[in-house]
């Protein structure tokens, strides 16, 4: 009965050592992790890294090897209100959103260790790029006419130095969330644009004003010229045509003379007989 009784708790026994073993050496890889591998606190490889499928049952060695997961998605992080100084001393309180993706989840393992200490330390980075590249512009920029291309840019620096600094990971995607005045100079800095751009109204009015009389001026002179040139082949044909034929000539200016002078209202007129030959009957 003791030997039977023995037997069984040999055998327990024996069931929960291979229970223990096999649990420390199958592990299960899901398709949204990525894994590493570690050796006494060494990576010896990567398992289900972007860019190949490895889901499924995995081995490691029992008790000597230990595995960490990554995520294998998009990771988004969310920056809180950071007050970043423009130019002309103005501050504002940007909120970023960064996306990215551990690319080389060894480089990641050995730049961070965890992924609390990654989130702190990108998000630091993501501060450190705002600050740099919105520190060259203007807030007239930055709220409006160029954020599409600050973004850009940022994103662009932080990719820079994530490669730079070796992090294992990929920046994807940049967006300023909220870009605000601090309260204490919101209204100072609002009366300022305000002013600024009245400035800018008024400088394109005057502008404005200033080629509309040189458009005319130009003008004017265009027809002075067109006139005068028109006048001068008037006078041309006139004089061409009294050479021929004096006595049309003589009637011609005695016509004009007429219109001139009779059609002046209740004026009265002293004239001599020779002014008026053209209405005898002896000029017919």
């Amino acid at each position: 009965m003791n030997l039977d009784k023995n037997r069984l708790i040999v055998i327990g026994v024996a069931a929960f050592a291979v229970l223990v073993i096999l649990a420390n050496t199958i592990f299960v890889v899901d398709q949204r992790t990525q894994v590493l591998v570690l050796r006494f606190g060494e990576p010896q490889r990567v398992i289900n890294v972007p860019g190949q499928r490895q889901a499924g049952l995995s081995l490691k060695t029992p008790f000597v090897e230990n595995i960490v997961r990554f995520d294998r998605r998009n990771i988004s992080l969310d920056t809180q209100g950071e007050e970043i100084l423009v130019q002309n001393g103005a501050r504002l309180v940007v909120d970023a959103f960064l996306r990215y993706r551990i690319s080389d989840p060894l480089q990641y393992y050995r730049a961070f260790n965890t992924e609390a200490l990654a989130t702190g330390q990108i998000e630091r980075l993501t501060t450190s790029s705002m600050r740099e590249v919105l520190g060259r512009a203007t807030v007239t920029q930055v709220v409006a006419t160029d954020r599409a291309k600050l973004m850009q840019d940022i994103e662009t620096d932080i990719g820079k130095r994530v490669r730079a600094s070796k992090y294992g990971i990929e920046v994807l995607d940049l967006r300023l969330k909220r870009v605000d005045l601090p309260e204490a100079n919101r209204e100072a800095v609002y009366e300022r644009m305000r002013t600024d751009r009245g400035q800018i109204a008024a400088q394109k009015k005057a502008e404005g004003v200033q080629e509309a009389a040189k458009i005319e001026a130009e003008a004017r002179k265009l027809i002075g010229d067109i006139r005068g040139q028109a006048d001068a082949e008037r006078a041309k044909i006139f004089a061409d045509s009294f050479g021929k034929d004096p006595s049309f000539a003589a009637f011609y200016r005695s016509m004009q003379a007429y219109d001139e002078s009779l059609t002046q209202g209740d004026t009265t007129l002293v004239v001599s007989p020779d002014f008026l030959r053209y209405f005898t009957p002896s000029s017919r």
